[in-house]
């Protein structure tokens, strides 16, 4: 294994190198080549993210573990609980997989919408919490109020006085004249004066867009006991932001937190008993030990977390209230990987194969033809000098129109097979111009997929994902690398980072097949995704395991075909499709039998998504003339 791409520090032990493949952990380990090339074998080419439930549930066990080993130390007496934020992944596949593996420990889901909230109504096993957060009209509220009268276990978060109001107005007409009022419970989001760090920072602080001043609280809780309420106020939250890399800034808004739940107890809010702390447990995300994001342990979040509410309690001197996290990120981001086939490498055209040698070349370009031949480790820094002296001075001369285009190339070839044979002589002096020339002679991968609709953090926000190559690992990648995506905008590249980079295998696309692995991409980037260039949110499947530790693909979800797409874009499919066969019928171009055969060919590629086929499989249209 010569380049292990830094799975030691993302993976978590979920995915392990054997020979030339990585592999799942799990099971009978099979490889992500072998069931890259079981899926392709059944048609379904393009992008394929890859679901594996069972990394799901070693989270929540992680998290539930770690939570409850820390109540046992710390002898906490409170309960902890979770739920998961829908936000974070809303997809079916995810959706149905979480709820499954999770039934033992009653975790819930939080919504933040209308139609979250329907998923969660439908999806929560009755009993299991379900949380409600974001801004709410009467309607979303209402919803609230009739999954309390389906028996679910609810809490609406008020972000504002308004929505209480309405929620008082909502209570009157569910509960007019009943003895007995079936409600939801109610939680309060709470300003803090404390705010994390990084990109979502703004998620707390007096900033912030969400939760109540605590000029607010109070009125909210005069308003909660003018209205009989108060006995439904069973939860405080705040969350201070996503991807918390570092812990201080929790541990700071625990505190006050904390003290503003105590106070709330000793001011009557009796049925008070639950402290939400919001999402934010971090990811590692990183590929190289120089740029870790992340400063802290879950056992040290647990334990901070348990611990400083037992003190704030007993000094206080109060019930510990129960815990709930609504961590997404941590729960949802291991279970998908993104596999991509390599299409093209746009540097190849820089090999020898290449060189159009006359039988009289210019004389620089004699020369260096004679510095490439003769390069080794004793003059390569030499040679490596004059060969870039020559560059300028024969691109000087093609401006000038003393040499034609194919001296020019053999100069840009000649020059770039002298750079590597230099850069590999001399690997063991890190000198910065090294560098600088590393930069210069890196490979561009065109990859199909787009970096817009399955990693759309990157493009945004210049979030890092691990990336790897599936096969080849027993070979050290030699090859500085860029990688393209499939759109049509400059944008849409990971370029070379000298300061992490990534080594890709040097590959004949003609010959053989390269797939690229990007991990840790189950949280947001699905939902996130655009329809950029209209590709399509890949083809998906669900990896399953027998009691045999047999892998099964379920659940396979092809991507939108092209007129899926366009009518997702209020395009009428039905005009489309007769004016594209108005168009073929009505061509003085064509024959009968060559009208047919290639409104046949128009009806399979219109059947099929919006992502390249492979170069190999790519040259079969013929119409027939």
């Amino acid at each position: 294994m010569n380049n292990p791409y830094g799975i030691h520090i993302w993976s978590e032990n979920n995915f392990i190198i054997q020979g030339s493949t990585v592999n799942i952990n799990y099971a009978n380990k099979p490889s992500l080549l072998e069931i890259t090339q079981d899926i392709r074998k059944k048609g379904h080419k393009g992008p394929l993210l890859l679901r594996f439930p069972h990394l799901i549930k070693k989270q929540i066990d992680k998290l539930y573990f770690e939570f409850n080993r820390a109540k046992k130390e710390f002898e906490y007496q409170g309960d902890f609980q979770a739920v998961f934020p829908l936000k974070v992944n809303q997809f079916p596949n995810f959706v149905n997989s979480i709820v499954e593996v999770s039934r033992e420990y009653n975790y819930g889901l939080e919504a933040g919408s209308k139609a979250e909230l329907i998923i969660a109504i439908t999806h929560t096993p009755i009993g299991s919490p379900i949380t409600v957060n974001g801004f709410k009209d009467k309607e979303m509220i209402s919803l609230c109020f009739m999954a309390a009268y389906m028996g679910h276990n609810i809490t609406i978060t008020i972000e504002g006085l308004g929505e209480l109001e309405t929620i008082v107005e909502v209570d009157r007409e569910f509960n007019k004249n009943s003895s007995k009022p079936i409600r939801p419970q109610i939680g309060i989001r709470i300003r803090l004066h404390s705010s994390g760090v990084g990109i979502w920072a703004k998620s707390g602080g007096y900033s912030s867009k969400f939760g109540l001043t605590s000029t607010e609280i109070l009125e909210a809780c005069q308003l909660l006991k003018e209205h009989n309420l108060i006995d439904n106020f069973w939860m405080i939250h705040f969350h201070i932001g996503s991807q918390m890399g570092e812990i201080a800034p929790l541990k700071k808004a625990l505190r006050e937190a904390g003290h503003i739940y105590a106070d709330l107890k000793k001011r009557g809010a009796n049925a008070l008993n639950a402290i939400n702390i919001g999402g934010g447990l971090a990811v590692e995300y990183a590929q190289h030990k120089t740029v870790k994001e992340l400063n802290y342990s879950l056992k040290e979040f647990a334990n901070d977390v348990v611990f400083l509410m037992k003190e704030i309690s007993k000094s206080k001197s109060i019930k510990e209230p129960d815990i709930f996290t609504e961590s997404g990120r941590f729960i949802a981001s291991s279970h998908a990987v993104l596999i991509a086939p390599v299409l093209e490498l746009f540097s190849q055209e820089y090999h020898a194969k290449s060189l159009r040698l006359k039988e009289k070349n210019p004389p620089l370009i004699e020369e260096l033809y004679a510095l490439y031949k003769a390069i080794n480790r004793s003059n390569a820094r030499e040679y490596l000098h004059d060969s870039l002296d020559h560059l300028e001075s024969l691109l000087t001369l093609f401006d000038l129109g003393y040499i034609d285009l194919e001296d020019r190339s053999n100069t840009e070839i000649l020059v770039n097979l002298i750079i590597k044979k230099s850069i590999l002589l001399l690997k063991n002096e890190d000198t910065n111009e090294l560098q600088k020339l590393q930069d210069r002679i890196q490979e561009k991968y065109l990859v199909n997929f787009s970096a817009f609709q399955s990693l759309p953090d990157f493009w945004g926000l210049g979030q890092s994902f691990p990336v790897m190559p599936i096969d080849k690992l027993d070979t050290k990648p030699t090859n500085p690398a860029t990688i393209w995506d499939i759109t049509c905008d400059s944008d849409g590249e990971i370029g070379f980072n000298r300061d992490t980079p990534l080594y890709l295998h040097d590959i004949d696309i003609d010959t053989e097949e390269y797939f690229l692995a990007f991990f840790l991409t189950g949280a947001y980037q699905e939902v996130l995704g655009m329809k950029h260039n209209l590709f399509t949110h890949p083809t998906e499947v669900v990896i399953n395991f027998d009691k045999e530790g047999n892998y099964k693909a379920d659940n396979l979800i092809e991507a939108q075909n092209l007129m899926d797409v366009l009518e997702d874009m209020d395009y009428n499919r039905n005009l489309i499709d007769k004016q594209l066969k108005y168009m073929i019928e009505e061509s003085s171009l064509l024959n009968h039998k060559q009208k047919e055969n290639i409104l046949g060919k128009l009806y399979l590629y219109l059947s099929e998504n919006s992502y390249l086929k492979t170069i190999q499989s790519n040259q079969e249209i013929d119409c027939e003339r």
